[in-house]
């Protein structure tokens, strides 16, 4: 007997698509520009738009006056992110329809699409600093501590969750200050790892490494390394995608290759964490910086990213990010987040129960190892897969959560459940209601 194949049609048709550099010179401001200025990092850092000023002469009539006129209201009133765009990140963007590019939608938010903040947002909503033990050393799970070595970062991201720290001041946002010189940071971070062999783990970030002169990290890097607790170090930086030219710099290269190979002879793993939240962030240039990582002995290059209303919040547009990260650029799809209860950022989030049919949908197409997990950070909780909510309340927008370990806070306990919020305009009438009360 001889069966009849036939083509079935998936809800997602996985095409592979060729990464491509778009062209800047169609931009006014960088008409003349070659590709050697182009694929200069000190080039790219030097004409970073600061302003609308100098996005305008970038742009020119490729955004109106009532776009301007929008994002001009939006950083006086609104905005808890400087304007920091490089080149690069700017030209992933489509200025044929610039209020609907997704890549501009989180990178320069408008007046016109915030939303009220909900009752329980808060300026650091995973509380981070409340568990610094440390300057800028965050001790929240127990074997894992984060170490922010810089408040600053190529590029600003408007959903940020280290929005109270990160950055410069906004009209709106006062920021808070690491407290000590660098030398003493990275001295009373390596103390305290020394005290606490139950540490194996750190995440090295900011802000962005690609920020910290390079001397001075490899420094930091090698110190680490002399630690026998410390197994795990993980490297966050946006600036894979968004100054790509950073990370291929002969110095940054040959300087990450020796401390590659010092981890892998003394039995680390030392990984790389990106930050890219759509498909079309990733060009030729990118996948030349990620692969380089790995050519050099950094054992993986990962991507975190944060699911985001209007950006990336379909099946298609995560699976699209998913086999581009996969497919050309050598980056293993890690982890969507739930964008965090910051200020700012209601018109982004998404409730918990998107999230839950978002990991539902992609699953079955990518290889496992390269499925990402939904996450919800949970405040005093943690990291937590979108379905493991203990109860959730769709009506009232409510979750709530436990976890199985204490962080640093003096009060914390184990057995106590805390609370996630749904956006309110996501909510059915019912819950608008309760909210409008309060």
């Amino acid at each position: 007997m001889t069966s009849t194949l036939h083509e079935v049609r998936q809800p997602y048709t996985y095409t592979r698509r060729p990464l491509h550099e778009p062209d800047w010179t169609r931009l006014p401001g960088w008409r003349h520009i070659t590709r050697d200025q182009w694929e200069s990092a000190q080039w790219q850092r030097a004409h970073c738009v600061k302003n609308i000023r100098q996005l305008h002469h970038v742009l020119g009539d490729h955004a109106d006056d009532t776009f301007y006129d929008d994002l001009a209201a939006d950083q006086t009133t609104h905005a808890t992110m400087s304007m920091l765009l490089p080149p690069q990140m700017l030209n992933t963007m489509d200025t044929a329809d610039l209020r609907t590019d997704p890549v501009r939608r989180y990178m320069l938010p408008l007046a016109g699409e915030r939303l009220p903040d909900h009752p329980h947002t808060a300026r650091d909503s995973l509380h981070e600093h409340d568990m610094w033990v440390a300057d800028g050393l965050t001790h929240r799970y127990p074997t894992k501590v984060l170490a922010e070595l810089v408040p600053t970062c190529p590029q600003y991201c408007g959903h940020c969750t280290r929005m109270d720290l990160v950055g410069t001041d906004t009209p709106t946002v006062t920021k808070l200050k690491l407290a000590l010189k660098p030398t003493d940071r990275h001295d009373a971070h390596l103390d305290y790892l020394r005290a606490h062999p139950t540490v194996r783990d750190v995440v090295v970030s900011g802000g962005d490494i690609a920020n910290v002169p390079w001397r001075q990290l490899e420094n930091y890097l090698m110190r680490l390394l002399d630690l026998d607790t410390v197994r795990d170090i993980r490297l966050a930086t946006k600036a894979l995608a968004g100054l790509p030219q950073h990370w291929l710099q002969p110095h940054v290269v040959e300087g990450l290759e020796r401390v590659a190979r010092t981890a892998a002879r003394r039995g680390v793993n030392l990984a790389l964490h990106t930050h890219i939240n759509h498909a079309n962030s990733i060009t030729p240039l990118v996948a030349r910086a990620a692969h380089t990582m790995l050519d050099i002995g950094v054992r993986d290059v990962r991507n975190q990213g944060v699911l985001l209303h209007g950006v990336n919040d379909t099946a298609d547009d995560l699976l699209d990010l998913c086999f581009a990260l996969q497919d050309d650029a050598g980056i293993l799809p890690y982890y969507l987040y739930l964008c965090d209860m910051i200020p700012g950022a209601e018109h982004w989030r998404l409730p918990v129960h998107r999230a839950q049919t978002l990991q539902h949908d992609i699953m079955g197409y990518l290889p496992g190892y390269a499925t990402p997990r939904i996450v919800c950070d949970v405040p005093y909780v943690g990291k937590r897969w979108v379905h493991m909510a203990t109860d959730y309340d769709r009506d009232l927008g409510i979750s709530h959560w436990t976890k199985n370990y204490r962080t640093t806070l003096t009060d914390d306990t184990v057995d106590a459940r805390h609370r996630y919020y749904d956006p309110i305009h996501t909510l059915p009438r019912k819950g608008r209601d309760h909210w409008a009360t309060r």
